[in-house]
């Protein structure tokens, strides 16, 4: 018989990606008791999360707006959609490396200005198009700080344009290295890139570490004229420092996708509405992702892409599984093993990963448990959350 979940889903979720949950399960709205939620920008951490809820998934790759350290002392995961947006934003950072470049939005500004016949605003056009002349992108260098799904896009398509590329990314993973152009400069710091580059992206999470991760400071070891592009998260820039660096001179442009008070009417600064992902493509990668991410923790217990635990997959093997989420401290899994043990249950298979404070643990087992021992098992000091998913 097909399993029943029932899933809240919150803002407009792509139908495509809401088709890829089964067909069995509860979706709506209006759902109140949810095993799970799907979500885009709404903000949950001013949401009463109710106790039925085992599991998150964000259909994008930022969680600012889940309050994710409270979920994972519940041992709920909360799933992300990181790369199903990517090439999206690595469009809107070449156009706006081309509008920087181009000085495109100030002579677009001018145009609208210009009034009288097409005669007069012919003249004024010739008269004041010097004042917007800018530069091509062969030969220039573009610094790319952060070099995961999107840096690595973003440092591919920069070097097919001709562009030379130094990129900085302290937490690169096995995979974002494979993905990286041979030609990408390494770079060994921050300021290894601000001081090399024309160009300047970011894309890094906005972290303690990240937050006004370019400065004053860091500005001033630009060269004159850089080009400053955040797409990736409000805060990474300071605004006043970015401010003060165009009217020095150090910065030419500012263009990021988080309008700002400060910011308004600036020179110099293009602010977007936070389009870095909004493409139709886009949302329906997120949804279609982080829909079959859901569907296969709920059902298998299995974990790919939470930003709070490790990444968890194994394949059935056996009707009867138990999942087991758990602060990650020394002789869980004797505890667990021995439980078991002490029910008679032979454990088929075991994997057992960890991630920071929290670990995770699948279990197959070649016959039914029993819910006293899914008891005991909740019992054991440091456990967070205990599921029992058998298929038969």
């Amino acid at each position: 018989m097909p399993k029943t979940f029932q899933v809240l889903i919150l803002n407009t979720i792509s139908k495509r990606g809401l088709a890829r949950l089964p067909a069995s399960y509860v979706v709506g709205s209006d759902v109140v008791q949810p095993d799970a939620i799907l979500v885009r920008s709404a903000n949950l951490r001013e949401m009463d999360i109710p106790a039925s809820v085992l599991a998150i998934g964000r259909a994008g790759a930022g969680t600012n707006n889940i309050p994710v350290k409270k979920l994972s002392e519940r041992g709920v995961p909360v799933f992300n959609a990181p790369g199903a947006n990517a090439n999206a934003v690595k469009e809107l950072v070449i156009a706006g490396m081309l509008m920087g470049a181009r000085n495109l939005i100030p002579a677009i500004r001018f145009v609208e200005t210009l009034t009288g016949s097409d005669e007069e605003m012919h003249k004024a056009t010739e008269a004041g198009k010097k004042a917007f002349a800018g530069s091509e992108l062969p030969g220039r260098t573009l610094g790319v700080i952060g070099l995961g799904a999107i840096g690595s896009l973003v440092a591919d398509a920069a070097i097919k344009l001709g562009m030379n590329v130094i990129g900085f990314d302290p937490a690169i993973t096995v995979e974002a290295a494979w993905r990286l152009p041979a030609r990408v400069k390494k770079a060994n710091s921050v300021e290894e890139v601000v001081k090399a580059a024309d160009f300047i992206t970011l894309h890094v999470p906005l972290l303690d570490a990240t937050r006004n991760l370019i400065n004053a400071e860091r500005i001033a070891m630009m060269q004159p004229g850089t080009v400053l592009l955040n797409f990736a998260r409000e805060g990474i820039v300071d605004n006043a420092a970015a401010l003060a660096g165009l009217q020095s001179g150090q910065l030419h442009a500012y263009l990021n996708d988080f309008p700002a008070n400060a910011l308004q009417r600036q020179p110099g600064v293009v602010c977007l509405p936070h389009l870095g992902a909004s493409t139709g493509e886009a949302e329906e990668n997120c949804a279609v992702m982080v829909a079959e991410q859901v569907t296969d923790y709920l059902e298998n217990g299995n974990i790919l892409n939470a930003v709070n635990f490790p990444n968890v997959n194994m394949p059935r093997e056996s009707a009867y599984r138990v999942a087991i989420a758990n602060a990650n401290v020394p002789n869980m899994l004797g505890q667990i093993s021995t439980a078991m043990a002490n029910a008679g249950l032979n454990i088929h298979n075991m994997v057992n990963k960890s991630r920071g404070d929290m670990a995770y643990t699948l279990v197959d087992v070649d016959s039914s448990v029993p819910d006293s021992v899914v008891e005991e098992l909740c019992a054991i000091s440091g456990v967070l959350a205990v599921r029992y998913l058998p298929t038969a």
